[in-house]
């Protein structure tokens, strides 16, 4: 996998344990295998991204099945569009890796290497040695460290990320395919934070130098524990406006119904 230097942008070479760049700028791969590219310059706090409780959450939840519909959907769509001479696949906002190790596997069929980012050390850490058939990288999601056009395709659920950006590492005729909350994802968990429940809006990005080529939707109501539904509240933005008496009510549950609704849209890069 060939990064580029996020100081001076040069290619980086990789021998033994080091990148380095023709500037001198070294960055050392950790023990676990991933290799840090995120320089305190560009952090905008101490420690960014999910902290390792909210990453253990997530990974219970997800490990738990409840998102492999979604996760299958997604795989199954880079699948379909994905030429068989790809070179390189990359998940932004990877987390701890459990969408990253299935888009692997697509990307091994076609003979392309994935790279998983995120800009949270901790969850970088748990991929990295979970799934070491996959290269990860803590980075920021608006400053990739890729060359222009090295990406046969970008996955994206939920991440931010500049559509500049996209459009300068996204090879032409390359893709992004992009995850979002549909209107009525969570609905039943937002009704015990929220006195009114408003739906999420729809859809509306536009990706610059890019042509939308496909949609769906993906919906299913899910059952679950009520140390589950702790631990999926934990891994949403809505951890932030619970009440104390949210978190009991939920973990006092037997069972606790709760509907998702995702929007994929699979973008192709013009030129």
């Amino acid at each position: 996998m060939s990064f580029s230097c996020p100081l001076c942008h040069a290619l980086l070479t990789h021998e033994h344990n080091s990148y380095t760049c023709p500037q001198g700028h070294r960055f050392d791969k950790a023990k676990e295998g991933y290799v840090n590219l995120l320089p305190v310059q560009h952090k905008r706090s101490r420690d960014p991204g999910d902290s390792a409780e909210m990453m253990q959450a997530r990974r219970a939840f997800l490990d738990a099945g409840h998102y492999q519909p979604l996760r299958d959907a997604v795989a199954e769509r880079l699948a379909t569009v994905m030429e068989e001479n790809a070179t390189s696949i990359l998940d932004i906002g990877c987390g701890e890796g459990y969408y990253t190790a299935a888009f692997a596997e697509v990307a091994k069929s076609k003979g392309a290497e994935t790279v998983g980012l995120d800009v949270s050390k901790s969850a970088i850490r748990a991929a990295a040695k979970r799934y070491p058939q996959v290269t990860f990288c803590v980075a920021s999601s608006h400053r990739l460290p890729f060359e222009e056009a090295s990406q046969d395709a970008i996955i994206r659920i939920y991440a931010p990320c500049k559509a500049e950006e996209l459009a300068r590492v996204v090879k032409p005729g390359g893709w992004v395919i992009t995850v979002t909350p549909g209107p009525k994802h969570l609905m039943e968990m937002k009704g015990l934070i929220y006195d009114e429940v408003r739906l999420h809006a729809p859809h509306s990005e536009q990706l610059a130098g890019f042509a939308l080529k496909h949609e769906q939707s993906l919906g299913y109501e899910m059952t679950l524990t009520g140390e589950e539904a702790v631990a999926l509240l934990q891994m949403t933005p809505f951890a932030w406006r619970a009440k104390p008496e949210v978190w009991e009510t939920l973990g006092k549950q037997e069972v606790f119904r709760c509907q998702t609704d995702f929007s994929l849209h699979c973008w192709q890069r013009e030129g």
